[in-house]
């Protein structure tokens, strides 16, 4: 289906460029939001991404998938998104003492319960994104490509625009990092390691990491799987891929029709 969208909104087919724009946007969201954490930045940069498929639609060459080729405009501009934005990169050292201090045993900050376990999904999803920013732009994106999407290092390499063999070498760097990372730091990952999410929860709230009335990342209605998810992790690729899926804004969706009416009428 999304096939002839494609076909009608290249020959000028309004109605089926937006169909191809929704059929998109939540993917591309989400890629925005593993690579930059924050969700107004991911709102910014996914519709800049967006906008390029609605302008480069004509090029697509049905060499790979469509959802292929949209990760890999998605890629090359969310890796240069982030070199522009003015955050200090975050680092393995400095993310590690954030994480050994602050334990408490319980949360303190309140008794209800259900309010306790969308505060340890928050503490968790929100933690867990935040490691991927140790790693660059560019290794990042290799990881999340290929070890939380799947891809393979074909696929991969088409999406980054490199070589099989230099993808499959990014990618096992990249691996190693994280996984000496968690293995040293997570007690998901390691039960060895003190730092579980329901200690982290008071101390997050105290350093304005997690704000309770405004929940950046918990979806109310997944907390009971998401927290079965936590018993159940075995490795640090199972800690990002029990990380829900998230709804692209209503105001992004909005912009990008918008944009869709506008670039129509041109």
């Amino acid at each position: 289906m999304i096939e002839e969208n494609i076909k009608m909104a290249v020959e000028g087919d309004k109605m089926a460029l937006e169909k191809v724009v929704v059929e998109i946007q939540g993917l591309v969201y989400n890629l925005a939001l593993r690579m930059l954490w924050r969700p107004e930045e991911a709102k910014d940069a996914a519709q800049e991404v967006l906008i390029k498929v609605i302008t480069n639609l004509g090029s697509f060459q049905h060499k790979s998938s469509f959802k292929t080729w949209v990760y890999r405009l998605a890629s090359n501009t969310l890796i240069n998104y982030k070199k522009r934005i003015q955050n200090q990169q975050l680092s393995f050292d400095k993310y590690a003492e954030y994480l050994n201090q602050g334990f408490s045993n319980e949360i303190h900050y309140t008794s209800n319960e259900a309010e306790r376990k969308l505060l340890i999904i928050e503490a968790k999803v929100g933690c867990s994104n935040a490691m991927l920013q140790c790693l660059n732009p560019e290794n990042r994106m290799v990881y999340i490509v290929g070890e939380i999407l799947e891809f393979n290092s074909q696929e991969g390499a088409y999406i980054l625009d490199t070589s099989p063999v230099n993808f499959r070498k990014k990618l096992s760097r990249a691996r190693s990092r994280l996984h000496s990372f968690l293995n040293n730091n997570c007690g998901i990952v390691n039960p060895a390691n003190e730092c579980r999410c329901y200690k982290k929860v008071d101390h997050a709230i105290q350093m304005r990491h997690i704000d309770p009335k405004k929940l950046l990342f918990t979806k109310e209605d997944e907390t009971e799987r998401l927290i079965q998810d936590i018993n159940t992790i075995q490795s640090e690729v199972n800690l990002y891929q029990t990380n829900p899926d998230y709804q692209s804004p209503e105001k992004l969706l909005e912009e990008v029709k918008r944009i869709v009416k506008t670039n129509s009428e041109n």
